[in-house]
């Protein structure tokens, strides 16, 4: 991917696949697009609220034990198999491939994600600050069909084909056609993030900037009311999430994960 040239258009940030921090494991394969674990530089400790990406694949019968969460919004995308996910809340969930899991931590929350499937099962984790701590814990996930334009994942407003977290985060989810446009939706006060699931697609910004992009991927658009942006699909169909993220948060490193 190459740099980003000087522009008086929104900044880009780009994060290429092969630069990402990567652990390898017997049953683990995970790819990080932010610092995560043992793999740290403070030039990459998240893009504003957004803090974590991980693109896991788990081998048939592994997965993570229970392990604790507090003061965070993670979200999880299952693109394929399946998962198994039981917390301390009472819910002992199988996520599939084509749905989306919410899991507010709040005051804190055990859970583990075992794959009891007798194939690999690949998802992406996405761990959000929150906009208010300490908040009561709660879940939810449903199947989502993506179609060729944005579909929306996640909304503050909670539409009856989304969920809401705790959060101003939106997500959507395509699939476009090859050599389709699909532009950027307006996003005020918000900075947006790219990240490439499969496939192959270009970044057009109108200042004539073009940026290849494949999977694994991710780019931030630091001021998406600067300019229009569009992705196109190259010659096979592709999966992309977009986030749109509140540049206004007032919470700042109190949230915390686990893993």
């Amino acid at each position: 991917m190459p740099p980003t040239p000087p522009t008086s258009a929104a900044t880009l940030v780009l994060r290429p696949t092969d630069e990402r921090f990567h652990t390898q494991l017997d049953w683990l394969d995970s790819w990080h697009s932010f610092s995560f674990g043992h793999h740290y530089d403070p030039a990459w400790m998240g893009f504003g609220p957004l803090l974590v990406i991980n693109d896991d694949t788990i081998a048939a019968g592994r997965g993570f034990g229970m392990h604790p969460h507090r003061n965070m919004e993670i979200i999880t995308v299952m693109v394929e198999g399946e998962l198994t996910h039981a917390d301390s809340i009472g819910h002992c969930e199988v996520l599939r491939a084509g749905e989306v899991q919410r899991m507010s931590a709040g005051t804190g929350i055990v859970h583990s994600e075992i794959n009891k499937s007798s194939q690999p099962c690949r998802f992406l984790q996405i761990w959000i600050e929150p906009e208010q701590i300490g908040i009561t814990p709660d879940y939810e996930q449903k199947p989502i069909a993506i179609g060729t334009g944005w579909t929306t994942l996640i909304h503050p407003d909670a539409p009856s084909d989304a969920m809401a977290t705790a959060s101003a985060t939106r997500m959507w989810r395509a699939r476009p056609n090859p050599q389709a446009d699909l532009p950027l939706p307006a996003a005020t006060e918000h900075s947006l993030w790219i990240q490439v699931i499969d496939g192959e697609l270009e970044l057009r910004n109108d200042n004539g900037s073009t940026y290849p992009l494949k999977r694994g991927d991710g780019v931030g658009i630091v001021d998406s009311t600067t300019g229009t942006h569009t992705l196109v699909g190259m010659n096979t169909t592709a999966d992309v999430l977009l986030l749109a993220l509140n540049n206004n948060r007032s919470v700042g490193k109190q949230a915390d994960g686990g893993r």
